[in-house]
């Protein structure tokens, strides 16, 4: 995928506020820290198109980017235990559900675990919905370099034994050495069905 402009175009919180349904969308999600916003940087070739933070539960919007002029890349909010007052908390599940069921232009999910976690019942439940409004997923295991080989294979089987999931599903990903970028790009294409470039 070669990345021609890659710009910010609007935040969201329901339908009526999201851009047209014109282009087809690849969404991101996946629990607060998990390098959400590093990875979509990195797919980018942008440093800050998405802001990062050290702090959990910055991402509190449904967030809107042109890629190329040709589709959509969409930030969906970070969920989990984020450091946000309860009332967001609680419109973030409603928010990200009517994106998930009523978005007719989102042609696939990057479902994004970090390495050292095991999937808490918040990321089976963003699987279960994945499932159940049938979106094209494409799990993602995000900060390998932040572990030794030997864990890297502990992580992985664990992780998919929690989700049910094959070892082979998920893309390893490192932001710091782009280690699973043009995978992600193949398998985003390939949900699109012809190139996006």
């Amino acid at each position: 995928m070669v990345i021609k402009t890659a710009e910010f175009v609007k935040s969201a919180t329901r339908p009526d506020q999201y851009v047209p349904a014109e282009l087809p969308e690849v969404a991101f999600v996946g629990r607060s820290n998990v390098g959400k916003s590093s990875l979509i940087n990195v797919l980018v070739n942008r440093k800050a198109l998405v802001r990062t933070s050290s702090t959990p539960g910055r991402t509190q919007l449904i967030n809107f980017f042109v890629i190329n002029g040709s589709f959509y890349t969409v930030d969906l909010p970070g969920y989990g235990f984020a450091k946000v007052p309860l009332s967001v908390k609680r419109q973030w599940g409603p928010m990200i559900r009517t994106y998930l069921e009523q978005r007719p232009t989102l042609k696939a999910v990057v479902f994004i675990l970090d390495i050292r976690r095991t999937p808490q019942e918040e990321d089976l439940q963003m699987l279960d919905w994945l499932e159940e409004f049938g979106v094209p997923t494409i799990p993602v295991i995000t900060k390998i370099d932040k572990v030794k080989r030997r864990e890297l294979d502990g992580g992985l089987k664990r992780i998919a034994e929690a989700t049910g999931l094959s070892p082979d599903a998920f893309t390893l990903f490192s932001a710091s050495s782009r280690t699973g970028r043009e995978e992600i790009w193949e398998r985003i294409e390939d949900a699109f069905g012809t190139s996006a470039e």
